[in-house]
């Protein structure tokens, strides 16, 4: 039964435009190719493309670095990750919310270009984000980075990331996260072979396109016994000693059952968590910018980075 019809109106437009990504081995290359390119820097935002160490017997990691102007004494930062199911994006598709952010609470924003599966499968991608994050927390100073208020996030598999990032950080013990900032976050394998949920999935990234992103991540089928918690974070038995958490979805995305459980789970560990289910939007719905529950989304997000980087 189709869902279409709790859509918000004013999300509609994007359905016809954006069909489903259809995504498979053949079509890969074709979608990676339409992801969009560098675009211009916004305002008076200093920007920068770095490349930092990697993990031990890895590349070096390329990360695009964004600076607002005129700071004064030591300022707090994001490390941001991009989405894309685990095999496609860049920093680029979150240029324009990184660089608005950076400029609007005064914050170095740090996007990682993270090594993509299934060229790179787990844990190429998260070890990719840990070396960012060790990096970001080492330069801190040259960055005018306060090093107790790095904040993590990320949207879709970027905010997938963005969780087993602070699961590590955590279990490490090297790096402090002040906050974390998952944006309809793709959490938990085992999505793709639980029972199809009513209302959920329908549109943009459907359960197919989940299973490709998801088998090219663990180089096998999802819903294994033994995935990582460091590849799904909602594998983790222990959520307890995590960073405070904003986690945002919409109600007809696919990811919603996760995602809501997840949020349940760190309220029951004792994390402070703010949770926001958007009525009548799918998977990526904020792409449709002048829709007013995109506009709230944006402010709500905003809003809540804001008050997680405040200095404690």
């Amino acid at each position: 039964m189709s869902s279409r019809h709790l859509v918000d109106p004013q999300l509609l437009p994007l359905l016809s435009a954006m069909p489903a990504f259809g995504l498979n081995a053949q079509s890969l290359p074709q979608l990676r190719a339409l992801m969009p390119p560098a675009g211009d820097t916004l305002g008076d935002l200093v920007a920068s493309e770095r490349t930092v160490p990697g993990p031990e017997d890895a590349p070096e990691v390329r990360v695009v670095v964004y600076e607002p102007p005129r700071r004064l004494g030591l300022g707090p930062a994001y490390l941001h990750m991009h989405g894309g199911g685990y095999v496609m994006g860049s920093p680029h598709i979150a240029a324009a919310r990184n660089q608005a952010l950076a400029s609007a609470l005064g914050c170095v924003v740090v996007s990682v270009d993270y090594r993509l599966a299934p060229e790179t499968p787990f844990p190429g991608a998260i070890e990719d984000c840990y070396a960012a994050l060790k990096w970001l927390h080492a330069q801190a100073e040259e960055l005018g980075v306060d090093r107790r208020r790095i904040a993590i996030g990320g949207e879709s598999a970027g905010g997938g990331l963005a969780a087993a990032l602070g699961l590590m950080a955590r279990d490490r013990g090297e790096v402090p996260v002040a906050f974390q900032l998952l944006v309809y976050p793709m959490l938990d394998d085992r999505t793709v072979v639980a029972e199809p949920r009513p209302h959920a999935g329908e549109f943009v990234w459907t359960n197919e396109d989940n299973r490709f992103g998801w088998k090219s991540l663990l180089g096998g089928e999802p819903g294994a016994e033994d995935v990582s918690q460091y590849a799904a974070a909602a594998r983790a038995g222990d959520l307890s000693g995590l960073p405070p958490t904003y986690l945002a979805v919409g109600a007809l995305d696919l990811f919603l059952a996760e995602d809501v459980a997840y949020a349940q789970r760190l309220l029951q560990a004792g994390v402070p968590t703010e949770l926001h289910v958007y009525p009548g939007a799918f998977h990526g719905f904020d792409m449709v910018a002048h829709a007013e529950v995109a506009q709230r989304f944006e402010r709500d997000l905003r809003d809540a980075l804001r008050r997680g980087l405040r200095p404690k």
